[in-house]
């Protein structure tokens, strides 16, 4: 299995598969109140089975080139993901996707790993377009958005209900000639 380096501080990104099923739960177990607060990982990923059932979902969306999920470990524990919930290759449009626990936030864990992604994403794969979409209370996400250089392109007001709520969803994208342009300018890469 492969890792990739996020930096000098024990951080690594690495697929994830179903034999990681164990892990994952372990993760979401030591966040979940933080994870499910916006996101609805937390009451999928509710025991093993649901653990594995996640994964082999991305498995066989890996394998059918329609999404992928990455996790990122720090110092050996994997602590959070990064993820293409939805790939298109035809229409060349993908939507990306992040969960954290609390302990590992504040760090740019999720900023570092998803530049790794969208270098794939674009320079790889050749997609125009990748979004990110946010619940409009999630403002930790909105930030990785933002530093990734991300549009807002409009908000789907209380078009999501989350734990009997009606919760706002922003969209963000981000273009694959913005994307370079930023490469070009030499953006630095902010932890």
């Amino acid at each position: 299995m492969y890792a990739i380096s996020l930096g000098d501080d024990g951080a690594e990104l690495r697929p994830l598969e179903v034999w990681h099923a164990e892990e994952v739960l372990a993760g979401i177990d030591r966040g979940r109140e933080f994870i499910g607060r916006h996101i609805g990982l937390a009451g999928v990923v509710h025991d093993l089975d649901g653990a594995r059932s996640w994964l082999k979902s991305y498995a066989d969306k890996r394998a059918a080139d329609a999404g992928s999920v990455h996790g990122i470990w720090l110092d050996g524990t994997l602590v959070g993901g990064v993820l293409f919930r939805v790939w298109d290759t035809p229409s060349g449009v993908c939507e990306a996707g992040c969960w954290l626990e609390p302990a590992a936030t504040g760090r740019g864990l999720v900023t570092r790993a998803m530049r790794v992604l969208l270098d794939w994403a674009f320079d790889q794969r050749g997609m125009h377009r990748v979004e990110w979409h946010v619940s409009s209370a999630n403002e930790p996400s909105i930030n990785v958005a933002r530093r990734l250089g991300m549009t807002r392109d409009g908000v789907l007001r209380e078009n999501h209900p989350h734990h009997g709520v009606r919760a706002s969803t922003e969209i963000w994208s981000l273009l694959a000639r913005e994307w370079r342009a930023a490469h070009a300018r030499g953006v630095p890469d902010d932890h």
